[in-house]
């Protein structure tokens, strides 16, 4: 299986994720270290994993309280991790994060795709705005500078849903387990990357020893 919007390289991280994924927020800073690490020797690709599919149904208090419970969860794993709990009572919230992901595929298309997730986290887990909402998005873009005429056609275009299926579809034959998830391909070889959510080194000595590289 090809990759779906990434030509083929020797080396290629893949970076599985969700924008509304609480754990990839939590894992943000140590991803970006392990990025800067990366820069001119390997190249990186984002694959939008998809928790959620589209829905307008109200979250269950039951799910509300699941999700809730998971950002204790990284807060107490990852303590720099901040969130905003007045989500839970600002907004009706909906098991709904295709929307999400799909928005940075569209900014992809202006070359503003790590913008655009690192917007949507902020909004979502400071802000205590609904990422599943496409207004939000569309002002995320505003605030980002992009052309808001193209990133609204493209949000909810069949292109932009078929090419997020095809991401899906992919970080699934990758062997993504989970969001986050890292996978090192190299020389058609599908490694599976240990992550520690607080040490960027355990990565990046994985990423050595399958690459051969001094990072």
């Amino acid at each position: 299986m090809e990759s779906p919007n990434h030509k083929e390289n020797k080396s290629i991280l893949f970076y599985i994720h969700d924008p509304m994924c609480s754990w990839c927020w939590g894992f943000r800073k140590t991803w970006l270290e392990i990025q800067q690490k990366l820069v001119g020797k390997i190249p990186v690709a984002y694959l939008a994993g998809g928790l959620a599919s589209d829905s307008d149904e109200p979250m269950s208090e039951s799910m509300q309280l699941e999700i809730q419970g998971y950002w204790h969860k990284v807060q107490q794993h990852i303590p720099v991790t901040a969130f905003n709990f007045e989500f839970w009572t600002n907004n009706q919230a909906r098991r709904s994060t295709y929307i999400a992901c799909r928005a940075t595929i569209a900014a992809r298309r202006q070359n503003a795709e790590k913008e655009m997730l690192y917007a949507i986290q902020q909004a979502y887990y400071l802000k205590a705005k609904n990422p599943s909402d496409s207004h939000v998005l569309i002002d995320l873009a505003v605030e980002l500078g992009l052309d808001v005429e193209l990133f609204t056609e493209r949000l909810n275009h069949p292109e932009t849903q078929q090419r997020l299926l095809a991401e899906i579809c992919y970080g699934q034959h990758l062997g993504a387990q989970g969001f986050p998830s890292l996978v090192f391909q190299h020389d058609k070889t599908n490694h599976f990357i240990a992550i520690d959510y607080n040490n960027a080194d355990v990565s990046l000595q994985a990423i050595a020893q399958y690459s051969g590289l001094r990072l």
